[in-house]
């Protein structure tokens, strides 16, 4: 992967992540860095999803695959924000 590919993965796992935490009610006590790894998986993931399903690839933007990524960043900020919020009542 060139640096440019790590750079995009970057960015894109940021606003995937991000736009899954704003779609997600309420606060979760996740960092930036958790949220962009989240973001980078369900980017990944959505990807790959959307291509086992049929979702062509075009030269726009892939609105389907990009639900897909969206809704598996929710999925991934919600699972991420409860094992944190479990883990940090214990420990009080």
């Amino acid at each position: 992967m060139t640096i440019s590919g790590i750079i995009t993965a970057i960015i894109i796992g940021a606003i995937i992540g991000a736009l899954g935490r704003l779609i997600l009610p309420g606060r979760q006590p996740i960092g930036i860095l958790l949220t962009i790894g989240i973001g980078i998986v369900a980017a990944l993931i959505g990807t790959a999803i959307a291509q086992k399903v049929g979702v062509d690839t075009t030269d726009g933007v892939d609105w389907i695959e990009l639900v897909f990524q969206i809704g598996l960043a929710v999925i991934g900020v919600a699972v991420v924000a409860s094992l944190k919020r479990r883990r940090d009542t214990r420990h009080h």
